[in-house]
């Protein structure tokens, strides 16, 4: 698989890497299995992807469990990102950006790994109660005693954002981004970038390039829309969070069937093998050598099929086809 290298801290990765978090968190929990999940993390890990990507909050805590699993066996040719910062109670999330905190949830994140460092130590979310610069110092201090190698920060929640309209949409993260900056080197951002959600390629993405700062595409296949695997009106579990958000009625998944359309399209020039899933990450891969795409698998095939994106070059005429599809209709709000 092609390799990215991104950020000041020089970190080498494979061009698609896995969000394990529906693996054991959140989407459809009856279709979840420790035992298919491990052997999800070893295909992909088979295919060349190295960069696996959790967070201490998924399930809490479960899935990095899951994760150290495939670690203990394999450590050295996976590229490990976790978060910290965001606590999951009953029914609700709050952000922890106290400086102890983040010393105590890295240590225990590395128990649970089963590894001696983290890749990528990313803030999941600031804590409005705390200076950014001073959860930032804390992260920073764990890179000098050697328990993390570089730091992400992750953009504020769409949902948040979306307030103050989609020409604001990352100005939130911009800002703090600037401020943790000052204190110790940004090397990844991650944020949603799709073909239905392209946001960041208006701010936060010439951000990260102009600093050499790497980007990690969340959500590249718009929660499994972009896949054409979904059939509106077909339902969701009721823990799955997709039967919550507007995007997901049986009439915006209809609306928003030409974008799916037009990647089937785009795919079937490229042969028959090609899946809409593949071009949707093709497209992210398209948009810069420092964009690393992070789509969820639950299964083995799904995993090997979304590496073998990194494969599938995207004409210049695919490109602009692309560019010409319908706005996607509709809103997380």
């Amino acid at each position: 698989m092609e390799r990215r290298t991104i950020g000041a801290a020089a970190l080498d990765v494979g061009a698609v890497g896995l969000g394990c978090m529906p693996m054991n968190w959140a989407y459809n929990a009856s279709q979840q299995r420790g035992d298919r999940s491990l052997r999800t993390v070893h295909a992909a890990l088979d295919a060349g992807v190295s960069l696996l990507d959790t967070a201490d909050m998924y399930g809490p805590f479960t899935n990095e469990l899951l994760v150290g699993r495939a670690l203990k066996e394999r450590r050295a040719e996976a590229f490990v990102s976790t978060k910290c910062g965001l606590l999951v109670g009953d029914q609700h999330v709050v952000a922890n950006g106290r400086p102890g905190y983040v010393r105590r949830a890295c240590d225990a994140s590395l128990r649970r790994l089963q590894t001696d460092v983290i890749d990528l130590y990313q803030l999941h979310r600031a804590d409005p109660e705390v200076p950014v610069e001073e959860t930032w110092g804390a992260m920073a201090e764990l890179v000098s005693a050697g328990k993390v190698r570089a730091l992400g920060f992750c953009a504020v929640g769409a949902r948040a954002a979306r307030r103050g309209g989609p020409a604001h949409l990352h100005e939130g993260t911009i800002r703090q981004l600037e401020r943790v900056q000052q204190v110790f080197p940004v090397s990844a951002v991650e944020a949603e970038l799709s073909v239905w959600s392209p946001e960041a390629l208006e701010r936060l993405l010439p951000w990260c390039e102009a600093r050499g700062v790497g980007f990690l595409a969340a959500m590249p296949l718009g929660n499994g829309f972009l896949t054409g695997t979904l059939t509106p009106g077909g339902g969701f579990e009721p823990d799955d969070p997709r039967a919550r958000h507007p995007r997901f009625t049986a009439e915006m998944m209809a609306a928003n069937q030409p974008l799916v359309a037009g990647l089937r399209r785009v795919a079937a020039r490229h042969g028959a093998k090609v899946t809409p899933a593949q071009v949707a990450l093709a497209w992210a891969l398209a948009q810069g050598p420092h964009v690393v795409p992070i789509p969820g698998a639950k299964r083995e095939v799904w995993a090997v099929e979304n590496a073998r994106a990194a494969e599938l070059v995207l004409t210049a005429a695919d490109l602009a086809e692309i560019a010409r599809l319908p706005a996607p209709r509709g809103s997380w709000d």
